[in-house]
């Protein structure tokens, strides 16, 4: 029986050529559909289609934008990201929650067949007393003073990252840590700033961080680092509550993925499942019901998205369920209680300035709230 297809887009006859020749060229057979023939390069939208097996990975291209490239004819779309080793990123601070996050990296890792990297940042502070108008009414270092400083920040830094080291290396000795290769970077400069560049410059297949979880102060989000990096960071990030049990990924049972019926999601799920397809837990698949009218409806969505989802990982263990919005983290803590999850997967989608001020996504809430280690998926 012939595989049913499926629309990936609607587009002008011209860029449905484009995307036509991209998704051939990723081995992706799809076809045009509703051509003017008469004259087809003024019509008005055409659909490009493709096998409901293929759809995943084509709507990974399309998500890209990179199909739209003027010379994404003679190259692979993301062909750059192969160059880079496989990699773990673990920003520490020294803190508890940071050696919580070192501890679950490495175990990662070892499934992953990945090295772990351990980067910390220290921001030194920079004086500038020319600027009177700024500096007046306030204690400005002499340069010979401020050149002290910076020594014995350095210093202290490099003493801490050394003792850092020394237990890393005790516990691989004695077995807690498997066998997995390892590096320390030291950086100076804003700490958020340098985890995202490092993130965009060798792109790790993960970045482990920590968190305090629920016990954070509502003030302390503002300038949260983790919170900057779940936003704006282009990889995978698996933020550890301070709180959270010991468990790492190889030992989840069950795992919910947050879902708002947006096609991105079915990218963000086929990424889940190619990246940790070693691993073995069953899926939730939980939607924010916003309206009580809608509520029917919104269970047929995630009725349908299942099915579509059985047939494209026929192995997978996958239910649903609906979590009302109103009084959203405390639903979301009691769904997770009641139904023993695990890990929250949770897709966090580019957005505006004005949209991250006036509503923060469900990930950076869901982070200070929560005692369960979240999975940002991108």
């Amino acid at each position: 029986m012939e595989e049913k297809l499926v629309t990936l887009a609607i587009l002008t006859f011209s860029k449905a050529q484009i995307l036509k020749s991209v998704l051939e060229n990723e081995g992706i057979e799809a076809s045009i559909h509703n051509v003017n023939l008469i004259q087809p390069v003024i019509s008005s939208g055409v659909r490009v289609r493709v096998k409901e097996s293929d759809l995943p990975h084509a709507l990974q291209i399309v998500e890209s934008a990179a199909w739209l490239a003027a010379d994404v004819l003679d190259e692979k779309a993301g062909g750059e990201e192969g160059n880079h080793p496989r990699r773990i990123l673990v920003p520490v601070d020294f803190s508890a929650y940071s050696f919580k996050a070192c501890d679950a990296a490495f175990h990662i890792a070892a499934h992953l067949q990945a090295e772990v990297v351990l980067l910390h940042v220290y921001f030194s502070p920079i004086y500038m007393p020319t600027l009177q108008y700024v500096t007046d009414g306030y204690h400005v270092p002499s340069f010979a003073g401020e050149q002290e400083g910076m020594r014995s920040l350095a210093a202290a830094t490099h003493q801490r990252l050394g003792e850092l080291t020394h237990q890393v290396d005790a516990k691989l000795l004695s077995g807690e840590y498997p066998q997995v290769k390892y590096t320390c970077l030291l950086r100076e400069g804003i700490p958020e700033e340098e985890i995202l560049r490092y993130a965009r410059e060798e792109r790790p297949l993960l970045v482990v961080m920590g968190t305090r979880g629920e016990s954070q102060k509502d003030l302390d989000l503002i300038g949260s680092v983790t919170a900057e990096v779940i936003d704006r960071c282009p990889t995978f990030v698996y933020a550890i509550p301070e709180n959270a049990s010991a468990k790492v990924l190889e030992t989840t049972h069950k795992v919910a993925l947050i879902t708002n019926f947006d096609q991105r999601d079915l990218v963000a799920f086929d990424s889940l499942i190619r990246t940790f397809d070693s691993y073995h837990f069953a899926v939730s698949l939980v939607h924010l019901n916003t309206r009580q009218n809608r509520r029917t409806w919104n269970e047929i969505k995630l009725a349908g998205i299942k099915e579509y989802f059985k047939k494209q990982y026929p192995t997978l263990d996958i239910s649903y369920s609906l979590v009302d919005e109103d009084h959203l983290l405390n639903h979301l803590e009691e769904y997770v209680r009641d139904e023993r999850i695990d890990v929250l997967c949770i897709t966090n989608y580019k957005r505006n300035i004005f949209a991250q001020l006036f509503n923060p996504s469900i990930a950076r809430r869901m982070v200070f709230h929560s005692n369960t280690p979240i999975l940002v998926i991108k």
